[in-house]
């Protein structure tokens, strides 16, 4: 992605200055929602290593096969439980909104994060239902 165009996050920011920096390595995410909107970005830019990086030790999986066909293209925070700067764990829920050759999709999702080595990462999806 160039680092001028706009960051699939939809912070308003350029890549370069949004999530980039997270995924280049530069900086960690502040907050849990940092953190989540970084790695929709990270499925939309077809970034696995980020993704897995970014996983807490205890669930994340021995690799990733992102489908090159679907395409992220919208993210909505729904609503935010802690996750602050000061916070060791929180919550992010949101709508993912996805394309494909085939069809079009949306993911609805609550997120757990945790701190792990005083950096933010993602732990897993509570239950729907």
């Amino acid at each position: 992605m160039k680092g001028t165009a706009r960051c699939p996050c939809l912070s308003g920011e350029s890549y370069d200055a949004c999530c980039g920096r997270l995924h280049r390595g530069e900086a960690d995410a502040a907050t849990a929602e940092a953190l989540m909107r970084s790695r929709f970005s990270a499925f939309a830019v077809g970034d696995e290593d980020y993704l897995l990086h970014s996983w807490h030790s205890s669930t994340r999986p021995s690799a990733l096969n992102l489908d090159p066909g679907l395409r992220w293209y919208r993210l909505d925070i729904v609503r935010t439980d802690r996750g602050g700067m000061l916070d060791v764990e929180g919550t992010v829920e949101f709508d993912a909104y996805h394309r494909s050759p085939d069809d079009r999709g949306m993911q609805h999702e609550t997120s757990r994060f945790v701190r792990e080595g005083g950096r933010w990462v993602y732990l897993d999806a509570l239950p729907t239902g």
